[in-house]
């Protein structure tokens, strides 16, 4: 087969959840299928990293695509006229866009739908981007890939998107997530909060995170357990924070909340393995990938009761009502009291892990790739 992959979100040092993905799969394809051919699309210059093989030609097509205007640009214009020019035989987009103009079969991965749910958090161009092209969007592609069975229901109940048309991969967990030794604990510790146990979140911080409800329940905690654990959260401010702020601000317990900031990748294991418990009480996630680095890294976690997160951990977490501090800070009392829930959750996550993986996620691309090129879906 000759594949046309949408590579834009590989930028180095700057992977994200859709560049992660694209990198993990891609990379594997790639290796997996050395008597293919690929061709990667760029949208600005490129890192020799991530040309995975021989068998790759690369293209960066203009402009870089970071607007919704440079974005139909790119889509529209840029894009249908390389894929007509090299005349694959499936294009893979994997970052929830695609091109209308373009006849090459494609197959189309959505990592979620949040637009539709939280419309009032995306920027009034955006939104308007999204309305109107992700329907087109879906129904264009030959197939589509979502990250969870949720958002696979999502698409199917939000867009009417036949079930047959959509399959379901996964993400996967980068291989340094592991359990850490006491010892490697205890440094992070005393580096980071002053000797004492954590409670941990990280991502972005923006109002679907609902991180100042996690803060409002962790006052919650620390009147009722007297007690000196900290609260450390990390990831950058990202928009409309102003509610997280405040609770920041008017928190009684504020010199025990460690603001981290943006944490690279290859310190990130060491926060979550030293971590008593990952607390993750978003609103919404297509997956919720920091999930399923706790339960490899071996960290308790607590989480929401509402879209994708159930079906990440499993039985492997205590699940919360979002929308109640009193649900995430009653969680955290049992976390903290409780040391043999705490390694039943861990055993529990050793099993639920296995079910996530970057191969998995490989496979039913692959699949897809090979249907959509032969006409079969």
């Amino acid at each position: 087969m000759k594949i046309a992959i949408n590579t834009r979100f590989l930028i180095k040092d700057k992977l994200e959840g859709i560049g992660w993905f694209t990198f993990e799969v891609v990379k594997r394809l790639v290796e997996q299928h050395p008597k293919d051919e690929f061709l990667f699309f760029f949208d600005r210059p490129f890192e020799e990293e991530f040309i995975f093989g021989e068998n790759v030609k690369t293209e960066v097509l203009f402009p870089p695509a970071r607007h919704p205007i440079l974005w139909y640009l790119w889509f529209e214009w840029s894009l249908p006229k390389a894929l007509k020019k090299h005349k694959p035989d499936v294009f893979l987009s994997p970052d929830n866009y695609l091109s209308l103009k373009s006849e090459v079969k494609t197959v189309l991965i959505m990592h979620d739908i949040a637009h539709a749910h939280y419309s009032e958090e995306v920027p009034f161009m955006a939104r308007n981007y999204y309305n109107f092209f992700v329907p087109k969007y879906l129904n264009k592609a030959e197939s589509i890939i979502a990250v969870s069975n949720y958002t696979k229901e999502d698409i199917h109940k939000s867009y009417q998107i036949e079930l047959s048309k959509i399959s379901v991969a996964c993400n996967g967990c980068k291989d340094y997530f592991k359990p850490l030794s006491l010892s490697e604990k205890e440094k992070i510790k005393n580096q980071f909060s002053d000797g004492e146990d954590y409670f941990f979140y990280i991502g972005a911080i923006h109002p679907r995170k609902n991180v100042h409800r996690l803060i409002l329940a962790f006052d919650q905690f620390k009147k009722e357990i007297n007690s000196p654990i900290k609260l450390l959260l990390g990831g950058r401010f990202a928009w409309q924070t102003t509610e997280v702020k405040e609770a920041y601000e008017q928190s009684r317990f504020k010199k025990d909340i460690v603001l981290l900031g943006y944490i690279k990748n290859e310190k990130l294991p060491g926060f979550m393995g030293a971590a008593l418990a990952l607390t993750y009480v978003s609103l919404f996630e297509g997956f919720g990938v920091p999930l399923l680095e706790a339960m490899n890294a071996e960290t308790p976690v607590i989480t929401s009761n509402v879209s994708s997160m159930p079906e990440v951990v499993g039985n492997a977490g205590i699940l919360v009502d979002p929308t109640s501090v009193e649900s995430i800070a009653n969680a955290m009392k049992q976390i903290y009291k409780d040391k043999d829930l705490r390694n039943s959750m861990i055993e529990k996550g050793r099993l639920q892990k296995e079910k996530f993986n970057w191969q998995i996620a490989t496979d039913v691309v692959y699949k897809a790739l090979k249907e959509a090129a032969s006409g079969s879906t």
